[in-house]
C-alpha cells in the first residue's frame, strides 16, 4: 500500500505548503490553511492516444506555421449569452458561471442545453435524473439531443464521454466533483485544482466546449482557490435580487471577447426569458411627472441603456446631513454635491440627499453625471422634468459639462424609445443627423438649469 501523503493549502488562494502556518504568506490571511491528503497515482484520467498507444507529444511550431483559420463559434441560439461570450462558444473553450444560490444558475445552463441544437452531456451532481427532468418539462420538454448524467466520480463521467462523444459538456457542479487520484474529500482545494486541470485537458485535447457551475463563497467570491479562476477561459457571473425577477450576466474574465458586454433575463414559471430592450425594465411606466426623477442614457459595452436616476433632497432633522446612493458611487455623489454648492450656488450643504438607480443595477459610466445633478436640482426645487427629456454629460470641477463616448449611439436609443430632448455637452462631435429628437446643448451647469426650470 502506497504511504499517506498530506499536504496543507490555503484555503483563500490555494497556495501549498510543507507545515500548517498560522498566516498564509501568499495572501496574508489568518487562519485559512488547512491539511488535505493528496495520494497521487503516476496515470492521469484523460489522455489522448494514437493508434500505437503511445500519448502524442506536442511539437514546438513557427507561429507563421500555426494554422490561424479562425473557428467557427457554435450559436447557443441565446443572444444575451452570445453578446456576453463575444459571439457565441469557442471550441475547447472553459467556461465557468458563478451565482448566488438560488439565483438561476443551473436552470441558466439545463435551458441553454435543452436549446442547442448539439449534442449535449449535462452532469449534475446536486440533483437527480427525475428532478432534472422536472425542471425540463417546464422549459422545452421535446429535445432529442440533451443527455442527463448523475454522476460526481470524473473517471466514471470520461467512460461516458467516450460513449456518448458530446458536442458540449455541462458540469453542475464543480465543487459536487472528485477524482479517484486523490484521497481527499469533494468541494475540497486540491480536488477542485485536479478535477478542473482533467477537464481542461479533456477539452483542449477534443475541443469539446466544457461548462462549469461554481458555487460562491458569502463574501461573493467562487468558493475554491483563486487559481479556478485563472485556469478557465471565461468566467461568468450571475447576478440578481431573489426578490426581483430580473437576473444579470455578466463575463467577469473573457479570452475570447469584452468584459464590457450584460445580458439580463427575467425568471419566469417557463425558464429564462431573454430580455432583448432593457430600458423597459429600468424606466418605470408611470402617468404623472414626479419631481426628483431624470433619465440617463448610458452605455454597457455596446449596448445602450436608458436608466432611470431617483434623487431625495430634505431638510436634515439631525446635526450632520445624510448622503446615501444605491447604484451610484456615493464619492462621486459628494463631488457633484461639491460642485453645485461652489459653482452653481445652490445651498445642500444643510440637506439629506438620497440617490437611487432603478432596476437594482450598478453603473459606473460617467455619462450619467448630468442626470444626477437634474433629478437633485428637481427634488430640490420641487419641480417635475418631463418625462420625455433624457440626458448624457459628465460634469466636471468646474461646473462644466464634458462630452461622452459614443454620443451619437446614445441619441439614437433616447430617439428610438421616443424622446423629446436629450441634454448633451456642447463640446460633443456629433455626425447623427436626427429631425425626430432635440438636441440641447449645455456647457455649464447654469446652462442646464436655465433651460430646465
Amino acid at each position: 500500500m502506497a504511504k499517506v501523503k498530506t499536504a496543507f493549502f490555503c484555503s483563500s488562494c490555494g497556495t501549498q505548503f510543507s507545515k500548517w502556518m498560522g498566516q498564509c504568506t501568499s495572501c496574508k490571511q489568518w487562519n485559512t490553511i488547512v491539511e488535505e491528503v493528496i495520494q497521487k497515482e503516476e496515470k492521469v484520467a484523460w489522455q489522448t492516444k494514437s493508434s500505437s498507444g503511445i500519448k502524442k507529444a506536442a511539437k514546438p511550431l513557427l507561429i507563421q506555421e500555426i494554422d490561424n483559420t479562425r473557428e467557427i463559434r457554435l450559436n447557443t441560439l441565446d443572444h444575451e449569452l452570445n453578446r456576453v461570450l463575444g459571439g457565441g462558444i469557442v471550441p475547447g473553450s472553459m467556461i465557468l458561471l458563478g451565482g448566488e444560490p438560488g439565483i438561476g444558475k443551473s436552470t441558466l445552463l439545463l435551458q441553454l442545453s435543452l436549446k442547442l441544437p448539439y449534442k449535449v452531456l449535462y452532469v449534475s451532481g446536486e440533483e437527480s435524473q427525475k428532478q432534472i427532468k422536472m425542471r425540463a418539462e417546464r422549459i422545452n420538454p421535446n429535445n432529442n439531443s440533451c443527455y442527463i448524467l448523475t454522476e460526481t466520480n470524473t473517471q466514471n463521467i470520461f467512460k461516458q464521454v467516450e460513449e456518448i462523444e458530446p458536442d458540449v459538456l455541462i458540469i453542475d457542479s464543480i465543487q459536487t466533483l472528485y477524482t479517484d487520484y486523490i484521497e481527499a474529500s469533494a468541494g475540497s482545494i486540491s480536488q477542485i485544482k485536479e478535477t478542473t486541470a482533467e477537464l481542461i485537458k479533456f477539452a483542449k485535447e477534443t475541443s469539446t466546449p466544457v461548462i462549469l457551475i461554481g458555487h460562491i463563497t458569502k463574501d461573493g467570491n467562487i468558493a475554491g482557490p483563486k487559481i479556478l479562476e485563472h485556469m478557465v477561459d471565461t468566467v461568468l457571473q450571475f447576478e440578481g435580487d431573489r426578490n426581483h425577477v430580473y437576473r444579470i450576466l455578466r463575463a467577469l474574465k473573457n479570452r475570447f471577447g469584452s468584459t464590457a458586454e450584460l445580458g439580463i433575463y427575467e425568471m419566469l414559471g417557463s425558464g429564462l426569458r431573454e430580455v432583448s430592450n432593457p430600458s423597459e425594465i429600468l424606466l418605470s411606466h408611470r402617468e404623472e411627472e414626479l419631481s426628483g426623477t431624470a433619465i440617463a442614457s448610458t452605455l454597457e459595452g455596446m449596448r445602450p441603456l436608458m436608466i432611470e436616476i431617483q434623487a431625495l433632497v430634505s431638510t436634515a432633522v439631525y446635526g450632520t446631513p445624510q448622503r446615501s446612493a444605491t447604484g451610484y458611487n456615493l464619492k462621486r455623489l459628494n463631488m457633484i454635491l461639491a460642485v453645485l454648492e461652489k459653482r452653481a450656488g445652490f445651498r445642500l450643504g444643510m440637506k439629506d440627499v438620497f440617490l437611487n438607480v432603478t432596476g437594482g443595477i450598478n453603473v459606473d459610466d460617467p455619462a450619467i453625471d448630468l442626470a444626477v445633478v437634474a433629478s437633485i436640482l428637481s427634488s430640490n426645487e420641487d419641480d417635475a422634468i418631463p418625462k420625455d427629456y433624457c440626458f448624457a454629460g459628465e460634469v466636471g470641477l468646474s461646473g462644466e459639462i464634458r462630452p461622452v463616448n459614443r454620443v451619437d449611439q446614445r441619441i439614437q436609443e433616447a430617439e428610438k424609445l421616443g424622446f423629446a430632448k436629450i441634454f448633451i455637452s456642447k463640446y460633443n462631435k456629433i455626425t447623427y443627423n436626427s429631425k425626430k429628437i432635440e438636441l440641447v446643448l449645455v456647457s455649464k451647469i447654469e446652462d442646464l438649469v436655465s433651460a430646465l426650470f
